[in-house]
C-alpha cells in the first residue's frame, strides 16, 4: 500500500502523490477502494465528429476559393478558415483532457487568442485582419465546438452554463465592430454575431428552466 510520511497515512490505489498533501508517496500500489467510473462519452467519437468536420471545412473552403475566391490578394475570409479549424480542435481537446470547468478555459483561450490577434496586427502596421477575420472567426468556431461538445458528452448544466453564456456574450462583440465601422469585411462578424444569437435562442428554448435554476442557485436568488 502507498503511504504518505507526512500525512502518516496509509493510502489505498496507485497514488503517486499524496491526495491531502501532495508530497510524493512511498510503497507498493494496491488496488482502489473506488470502482472505476466510465466516462459517459467516446473520445473516439468526438475526435471522429471533429476529424470529419474539419475535412468537410477544408475541402469546401477549397473548392469555394477556386471558384469565387481565385483573384483575392488578401487573407480572405476562406483563407483564414483555419483559425475556425484551429478553434474547434483546441476547444475540444481541452474539453477531452480536462472536463471541468471546460467552458471558463473556453472564455480564457478566446481572449486570449483575440488579444494576440489585435496586438499582433498593431504591431505589423494594422491592416484590420485581426477584427474582420481573427476575432469573429475564432469566437463563432469555438461557440460551434462548445455546443457540439455538450451534446456529445452530455455535460449536466452546472458544469457548463456561467462561462458557456460569457462565451456567447463574447461572440456578440462583433456587433460592435458592425456598428462603429471597425471592419471592411462584414461577412465574418455578421455570421459569428448571428451563430451566438442562435445559441442563445437554444439554449432558452430547449434549457430554459434548467439555466434559469443554476443561475437562481448560483446568484442565490
Amino acid at each position: 500500500m502507498k503511504h504518505c510520511v507526512d500525512c502518516q497515512a496509509d493510502i489505498a490505489g496507485t497514488w503517486s502523490r499524496c491526495p491531502l498533501c501532495a508530497t510524493p508517496t512511498t510503497g507498493q500500489p494496491t488496488p482502489s477502494g473506488f470502482p472505476d467510473v466510465p466516462l459517459a462519452f467516446s473520445r473516439r467519437r468526438i475526435l471522429k465528429i471533429l476529424f470529419l468536420s474539419s475535412i468537410v471545412v477544408i475541402l469546401g473552403s477549397f473548392a469555394a476559393q477556386l471558384v469565387f475566391d481565385a483573384n483575392e490578394a488578401d487573407i480572405g475570409i476562406l483563407r483564414s478558415l483555419w483559425l475556425g479549424i484551429t478553434a474547434m480542435w483546441l476547444v475540444v481537446l481541452l474539453a477531452v483532457r480536462k472536463r471541468r470547468n471546460v467552458a471558463k478555459n473556453i472564455v480564457y483561450l478566446n481572449l486570449a487568442v483575440g488579444l494576440i490577434c489585435v496586438y499582433w496586427d498593431y504591431l505589423t502596421d494594422w491592416h484590420g485582419w485581426s477584427l474582420d477575420y481573427a476575432v469573429p472567426i475564432v469566437l463563432a468556431a469555438s461557440i460551434v465546438a462548445l455546443v457540439i461538445t455538450v451534446r456529445v458528452m452530455r455535460m449536466e448544466v452546472g458544469e457548463y452554463i456561467v462561462y458557456s453564456g460569457l462565451t456567447v456574450l463574447l461572440g456578440l462583440t462583433p456587433i460592435v465592430f458592425l456598428v462603429f465601422g471597425w471592419v471592411s469585411q462584414p461577412i465574418p462578424s455578421a455570421i459569428c454575431a448571428a451563430i451566438s444569437i442562435i445559441a442563445l435562442v437554444m439554449m432558452q428554448v430547449y434549457r430554459g428552466a434548467e439555466v434559469r435554476h443554476e443561475l437562481a442557485k448560483r446568484l442565490h436568488l
